[in-house]
């Protein structure tokens, strides 16, 4: 791959550096080879890959760096917040999740359990919004989380080479181990393992598509961010019950609403503390559509005229005219 030199924009401040993660690299360097071939100037966009401690770091503390737009964890977010103090430059977060996604009684059995797979095992669970806490109203709690378990059996692992696989990797072995440490962690606080719950094969980062009953709000299964294919699901009774459940958490990212009853699904939506709410749907977005969390979540929104906010500054000219 051709490296790419900071050119003569930098010169005007009108610059953008992307520091991709250090395990995604290529992707990053294949856009800057697209930018290229399309005519735009040397110094416009610049891609800096290396790793976070140090080639992110630099940029985070930079006192030429006006604005921080970062994607990832919580405990990495919280360490760019200090480095961005020395010029008070601007930081926007897309941090963590642990999304709620709620099951009513009245709920269309059909799509709310493949919606509820989906949540979770979209992209091997390596996603900030996966809806990894799945709450069941009490009388449907066995058919959907049955429902969810049975798919979730039925999911092909394998390479993303070959066309019949329908759940890749996950990115690194450091992941495979921080998301096996979290089925050890549940299996030994007393969490019940639905289907799943092991490494898939003894070569590449596969986990088999999991899904945990049983569990206390204490466990860290419930409580942290496990990013991959682990859901833990638990019954509820009642709409005040759930808003208070879906809110026992530290993060506010999505979350998920299953129902036939629209208004219940608006006052369900209304009392939950996350910055996207789907209704009978998940993972929809839209360029128009603000995104962003609340909580420990993250700062400020993504997409939509809320974005804009973040990349400019409002000046205020006044002018005496005449005498």
């Amino acid at each position: 791959m051709a490296a790419w030199k900071l050119g003569p924009a930098l010169a005007t401040g009108n610059t953008v550096i992307l520091k991709p993660a250090e395990q995604t690299p290529l992707s990053a360097l294949r856009l800057a080879e697209l930018i290229a071939e399309a005519g735009v100037p040397d110094g416009v966009v610049n891609v800096l890959p290396g790793y976070g401690e140090t080639a992110g770091a630099a940029l985070a503390a930079h006192d030429d760096v006006d604005k921080v737009a970062f994607t990832g964890s919580t405990e990495v977010g919280k360490l760019i917040v200090h480095a961005a103090a020395g010029n008070l430059k601007k930081v926007t977060l897309e941090l963590g999740g642990k999304s709620p996604n709620v099951v009513f009684d009245d709920a269309d059995p059909e799509i709310a359990i493949a919606g509820a797979a989906n949540a979770i095992f979209f992209n091997h669970g390596q996603c900030c919004v996966a809806g990894s806490r799945l709450f069941v109203h009490e009388s449907r709690f066995d058919e959907v989380v049955d429902g969810v378990s049975e798919i979730a059996r039925g999911i092909k692992l394998g390479s993303g080479l070959e066309a019949d696989t329908q759940m890749g990797p996950l990115v690194s072995d450091e992941q495979l181990r921080r998301v096996t440490g979290y089925l050890e962690s549940g299996r030994s606080e007393g969490a019940e393992t639905r289907v799943g719950g092991r490494r898939h094969g003894d070569r590449g980062y596969f986990v088999e598509p999991t899904v945990l009953t049983g569990a206390r709000p204490d466990m860290k299964v419930v409580r942290e961010e496990i990013f991959g294919p682990v859901v833990v699901a638990a019954p509820f009774s009642d709409l005040d019950e759930i808003a208070a459940q879906a809110n026992a958490t530290s993060f506010g990212l999505g979350a998920g609403i299953w129902t036939r009853d629209i208004a219940k699904a608006h006052t369900l939506a209304g009392k939950i503390r996350a910055g996207t709410v789907w209704i009978n749907c998940y993972n929809v977005f839209d360029a128009a559509l603000p995104f962003g969390g609340y909580k420990q979540s993250g700062w400020g929104r993504e997409m939509g005229h809320e974005a804009l906010e973040a990349y400019t500054e409002v000046k205020a000219v006044c002018a005496q005219i005449g005498g």
